[in-house]
């Protein structure tokens, strides 16, 4: 009889084990809670209007192109996945604007245009980093679960590469000299929900990946990935129950044989993987009883991302002037950091970023009209913030700082759906642990094998994907730990 699989939750990570699995021929089950599939990676639809929950970045489509041709399917069928060029704009807000794109030839231009003698910097920057990437991508794309996992002839290939003596911002001092420069090629530390003079200097790849791979945009927003991930499961047989939560991971003397739900009704399993938040997984979907290593009591002593105050627009008119994306510097960006990241307040001067995705895809808002998201980082709750009391006052900020700084003149007047998401929000309504959008921080000592392992430690049987997992957030590494846990059910079942 074919393997029985259950997967808790319908994120990308958990659509990704659940398609490769069910292309090996196992019976697999996806319970999700909402009423669509993709977790923080779902639509958002407000009226006529439709948006991205989370991820807009596209990043290394071709990690998307493996895990369809690992499920016998090919991207092109099913989407239609559009390069950005330039990939976003950087409005560092003294007047300055840099438009990084892929083509190295331009984008050295470019660098030599606003930063005169920096462009040397950037030869040497594609070639240091074209190593490190080359070097670390394998050790992410295999678990760490035990310490001698670092012992591997991949790791002692890369370990001249790690760099995690360094932070970003220090480790990109090795190209250039300008700060502002410094900052077009780490400010993507805000995809860890980290500081750049805190982060690694291991993730100065993210930065490359952009450059090698280019940002990327499916027509239809990125949430469609998702749904055509649910298509091709129920392709190969397997079963999707939306608007379904699970209560609770059975397990029977440390395995885990299923799931219940909240009728009381158990759904039996041979493995389960689960693709919720790994804090609010771990304080209230397992028993207390099976948790040794992951327990709430060790979990609230790690560290943890920021949070992000979202608001979503959409208007009667289009803003052509402002790209698909754009980041907005706050004038003094490290004070902004360390508000969000260790004094743990609100700025009066925010960073933030903008996703004009109407000027790109039409079929997001009526003719016409166009939607605007915004996505500010903000501390997450750990900081005791009132949100119910800073919600207006800081929409109002933000409102504000998009009719300056990012140009949308009139924008109050032609608001005709709108919805906010705080980091309260975040908690309470999506069970995201601490409001921490961006889940456990990547400090050095939440890395690898000091991350949640994809097969969860305590309980047997038992997998775990998504951002709080190994390799990390993003939407490539959340596909890759659902690859990985695939592989690991794969190998324990000989298939």
């Amino acid at each position: 009889m074919n393997k029985r699989i259950v997967v808790v939750g319908a994120g990308p990570g958990g659509l990704t084990a659940a398609m490769l699995l069910a292309a090996r021929g196992y019976q697999v089950q996806v319970f999700e809670k909402a009423a669509q599939l993709g977790g923080r990676n779902a639509a958002l639809r407000v009226g006529q209007y439709v948006f991205e929950t989370g991820p807009t970045f596209l990043i290394m489509p071709g990690i998307l192109e493996e895990m369809f041709q690992f499920a016998g399917r090919k991207v092109a069928d099913y989407l239609d996945i559009r390069p950005l060029e330039p990939m976003y704009r950087l409005d560092f807000g003294d007047g300055k604007q840099l438009e990084p794109c892929r083509n190295p030839t331009k984008m050295r231009d470019e660098i030599e245009r606003l930063f005169p003698g920096e462009g040397a910097g950037f030869d040497r920057y594609l070639v240091r980093e074209k190593e490190k990437f080359e070097r670390l991508l394998p050790c992410l794309r295999v678990p760490y679960l035990r310490l001698r996992d670092y012992l591997s002839p991949r790791m002692r290939r890369a370990l001249l590469y790690l760099d995690a003596h360094l932070s970003l911002f220090g480790e990109l001092g090795k190209y250039f000299r300008d700060p502002m420069l410094r900052l077009a090629f780490t400010f993507q530390a805000k995809y860890l929900g980290m500081s750049p003079w805190k982060c690694p200097g291991t993730f100065s790849i993210i930065s490359y990946l952009e450059h090698f791979a280019g940002i990327h945009h499916p027509i239809g927003g990125l949430h469609k990935i998702s749904q055509v991930m649910g298509k091709i499961i129920e392709e190969y047989g397997g079963k999707i129950y939306t608007s379904t939560p699970v209560q609770q991971v059975v397990v029977h003397e440390g395995r885990a044989v299923g799931v219940q739900l909240p009728t009381g009704e158990q759904v039996s399993a041979d493995a389960v993987v689960v693709n919720a938040d790994i804090g609010h997984a771990i304080c209230h979907l397992f028993p207390r009883t099976a948790l040794r290593k992951w327990t709430p009591e060790k979990l609230a002593r790690k560290k943890f991302s920021c949070s992000t105050f979202m608001l979503y627009l959409g208007l009667d008119r289009r803003y052509d002037h402002l790209p698909h994306h754009t980041i907005f510097f706050a004038s003094d960006y490290r004070r902004n950091v360390d508000e969000i990241s260790q004094k743990l307040v609100l700025s009066d001067d925010p960073s933030f970023y903008v996703q004009n995705a109407s000027i790109t895809d039409p079929t997001l808002a009526p003719p016409g009209h166009s939607t605007i998201y915004v996505l500010v980082p903000v501390p997450n709750n750990r900081s005791g913030i009132d949100w119910e009391q800073q919600r207006a006052v800081y929409r109002d900020l933000i409102m504000g700082l998009l009719e300056s700084r990012a140009g949308l003149s009139d924008l109050r007047r032609h608001i005709r759906a709108e919805r906010i998401i705080t980091p309260r929000d975040w908690e309470q309504r999506a069970n995201v642990y601490i409001g921490a959008t961006f889940n456990l921080a990547h400090s050095v000592d939440q890395m690898l094998y000091f991350r949640p392992h994809n097969r969860f430690d305590d309980i047997e049987d038992c997998y775990i994907v998504g951002g709080g997992t190994h390799p990390g957030s993003g939407l490539p590494t959340i596909y890759e730990s659902g690859r990985i846990a695939a592989d690991l059910i794969s190998e324990r079942h000989a298939r």
